[in-house]
């Protein structure tokens, strides 16, 4: 059948192509087949045999007369249908001559924008061959379009960039090439296409000049690079510059200490003080500069230990109490119970910003006090640091302003309070570094509320709380004390541990109210005044288990024997939450100590803040080697380890100290210690301290030596400053301005590594 309908396709086929032979073969059957039909019929019918009838005759007539009209209907209707499709014909063929003129069109359109295009367009069949190359890649290649059709021409390339593959499989890259204008940049994009059915497909590029993309981004690296380097520049100038203050600094402030340990009248005292003051708020100022310049340039490190939630913030609370007594504020702190004993976290940072924010509200507070709440945040493992105080507020114009650099509320409070206005900046951007946020609620005259709420996780440390909360159900506990921050703290922790309290501020109306109940415990504020607290506390010997009076250490001398007799037990403000249980869960046949015995001055510190240890004096002192070139600042070493029973031998460069040591090491009286300075002419103290380890190892192992420990002096605070000194060997750095009690604890913890006899 396939074959019998092709050979009637070619047949038809022909015949269109050839329509005259088709015409007479029509013409010829037609005229044959009348002609045979006719004279037979007529021969027939004369035929002397054919036995003529007419009737027979007329109805054979008939019958071919009717054939004859039935073929004419159905050649009619045949032609009425070839008339309506050769109309459709002609409708179909003219739609398809506006679509062939339409797709004409596009394909016109879609070759001049082709040929307009920027961009680079250029069509290269699989063995390389060019066969489309638009004029933008015609006049980029300098070379006309008839030339390169059909060759396999390229692009002279001067530099090569990266390549990558998409995922659907276009390889995209790079390029700088050589131009008529110049070198261009020319970024491609390649891939397979098929342009017509059954043809083998193409390799398409399209090139788009990203000259000024490129160097723009250039620009930008170069530019970042530039800035990169100034950040570098600006920290290596702010160190150095810090290296240079705190060098003399560290005289002034060392010095003014040594001469307020001399005979002074009261009024050197009072110009010692103020020198030592402004020396103080000169190196507040440094350290506010230096970390101000390590947050700018990203330097800014967390560490993520485990510390103590309520020892921090209860050591902040009474690291800032002498400030805020001094003006005779309050300050208390609370922290919530359900919050988890240990956190991990950086707590330096922390305690820098809550110092920061602390140390304002006293700076701007007058009247009242400051309280510093710690609660449980809005999200899990996060928890919040209120600091609230009753100062001067800030007007809302200024709540966002102050978190910027350099910025105060208004220029009367920078003139009146003074500060650099980057505190605020500075703990902003930490809390930030931290995963945290900082918010200000504020009302001018009526103080102003600064929340920090930072994700601090439980610590899984596996220690128990530091005291045990007292259960102190059913039990009535009296607060005589004026109405201020901290009697409102000390009340709100005695219901969380089940106490029913009551805050009185009158002495009087507290005596009145003792008949009423069995109290557990009275605290009375020594603040109400000694008469006062002498008769409250006789009416409340009847009434009251335990009797405490709470004051502050500068008040603790004016409490004489006759009157602590009257109590079981004391707290010093601002009061700890293990001291505050301890008192109320001790014996009531335990007297309280009395006050005019030695040693209370310093059981009662001891409550208030953790004493550094104070180490002994050594009975035999050190050998001290100082490498200082600075004249006032090795003085003021030599003092120093003087006054602590120590041996001091001075040298001014590193050549002169290698040479002392050198010298003691080969006499067989090695130095216990080298306090080292980090710039130094000649030799500075990294290569000297390089030197000296050097010559250690190299030392025979048969011979019973020790390794000298090496202290850094530096001013420099940068921690690179910092890994240099370890890296050459050092096993400590001291910063300047020196503390005099970190050089003691550096000492002693020297003088109890080397079991010297003390």
């Amino acid at each position: 059948m396939g074959r019998f309908f092709r050979i009637k396709l070619r047949l038809r086929r022909f015949l269109r192509r050839h329509s005259w032979v088709a015409t007479i073969v029509r013409s010829f059957t037609i005229f044959s087949v009348a002609f045979g039909g006719a004279f037979g019929f007529i021969s027939g019918a004369l035929s002397p045999h054919s036995g003529y009838d007419p009737n027979s005759f007329a109805i054979g007539v008939s019958f071919l007369f009717a054939l004859a009209c039935l073929w004419i209907v159905t050649l009619g209707i045949r032609l009425r249908l070839m008339r309506k499709r050769l109309r459709t014909v002609a409708m179909h063929n003219e739609a398809m001559a506006d679509r062939n003129w339409e797709l004409q069109e596009a394909e016109q359109r879609a070759s001049t924008l082709f040929e307009a295009q920027d961009d680079l367009i250029v069509l290269r069949d699989l063995d390389g061959l060019i066969t489309y190359a638009n004029d933008a890649y015609c006049e980029l290649a300098q070379i006309p379009r008839g030339e390169l059709i059909g060759s396999t021409a390229t692009l002279n390339v001067l530099e090569q960039g990266d390549t990558a593959l998409e995922s659907n499989g276009t390889r995209v890259y790079d390029q700088k090439i050589e131009g008529p204008l110049g070198p261009r940049w020319i970024a491609w994009r390649e891939g397979l296409v098929r342009n017509d059915a059954g043809a083998p497909a193409e390799m398409q590029s399209v090139g788009r000049d990203v000259t000024d993309r490129t160097e723009s981004e250039r620009a930008l690296a170069e530019a970042r690079d530039q800035a990169d380097a100034a950040n570098r520049a600006k920290s290596r100038f702010l160190a150095m510059a810090s290296h240079e203050i705190r060098t003399p600094l560290n005289g002034i402030i060392g010095m003014s200490g040594l001469l307020m340990d001399t005979q002074l009248t009261p009024e050197q005292t009072t110009y010692v003080k103020a020198v030592k003051t402004s020396g103080d708020a000169l190196l507040a100022l440094i350290e506010e500069l230096l970390d101000y310049s390590k947050i700018e340039a990203g330097k800014i490190d967390l560490e993520h230990r485990a510390f103590a939630l309520s020892g921090l913030i209860e050591d902040i609370t009474e690291l800032l109490a002498p400030r805020a007594q001094t003006k005779g504020i309050e300050i208390a702190a609370y922290v919530d119970e359900r919050l988890p004993t240990q956190v991990t976290g950086d707590a330096a940072r922390l305690r820098q910003v809550l110092l920061n924010l602390a140390g304002n509200a006293i700076k701007f507070t007058a009247t009242g006090g400051v309280a510093l709440i710690v609660e449980p945040g809005i999200w899990p493992n996060e928890i919040s640091f209120l600091v609230r105080d009753t100062g001067i507020g800030i007007a809302p114009e200024a709540q966002q302003r102050i978190f910027r650099e350099f910025e105060q509320a208004d220029d009367r409070i920078a003139r009146s309070y003074g500060g650099t206005g980057l505190g605020l900046s500075i703990s902003d951007r930490i809390v930030r570094r931290m995963g945290g946020r900082i918010t200000l609620a504020s009302t001018p005259g009526a103080g102003s509320t600064f929340e920090v709420s930072i994700p601090l996780a439980r610590a899984d440390t596996g220690e128990a709380n530091g005291f045990t909360v007292p259960d102190l159900a059913n039990q009535s506990i009296m607060l005589v004390a004026p109405h201020s921050i901290e009697a409102s703290l000390i009340s709100r922790r005695l219901q969380r541990w089940g106490a029913q309290t009551c805050i009185v501020s009158d002495a009087n109306v507290a005596e009145a109210l003792l008949p009423e109940r069995s109290w557990h415990a009275v605290l009375i504020d020594h603040s109400l005044g000694a008469p006062a607290m002498e008769a409250f506390a006789n009416a409340a010997r009847l009434h009251a288990i335990h009797r405490i009076v709470m004051f502050t250490p500068a008040t603790r001398q004016e409490l004489s024997a006759t009157e602590t007799a009257m109590f079981t037990g004391y707290l010093v403000k601002p009061l700890r939450a293990s001291s505050l249980a301890a008192r109320l869960t001790a014996s009531p046949e335990i007297a309280a100590p009395s006050l005019a015995m030695p040693g209370l001055a310093i059981e009662a510190v001891a409550e208030s803040a953790p004493a550094a240890p104070v180490p002994a004096p050594p009975h035999k002192g050190l050998s001290v080697l100082v490498a200082e070139d600075n004249e006032i600042n090795a003085l003021l070493m030599r003092s120093l380890l003087t006054r602590l029973g120590h041996n001091v031998v001075i040298t001014t460069n590193g050549e002169q100290a290698m040479e002392s040591w050198l010298s003691a090491r080969s006499a067989g009286t090695p130095y216990d210690l080298v306090l080292m300075d980090i710039q130094m002419p000649r030799l500075n103290g990294i290569e000297t301290t390089k030197q000296i380890r050097a010559h250690e190892s190299g030392e025979l192992a048969g011979q019973s030596t020790r390794r000298t420990p090496i202290l850094a002096l530096t001013a420099n605070t940068l921690v690179e400053d910092r890994y240099a000194c370890f890296e050459a060997g050092m096993d400590g750095f001291l910063i300047k301005p020196l503390d005099r009690e970190k050089l003691e604890e550096a000492l002693a913890g020297l003088a109890a590594a080397r079991h010297i006899a003390a």
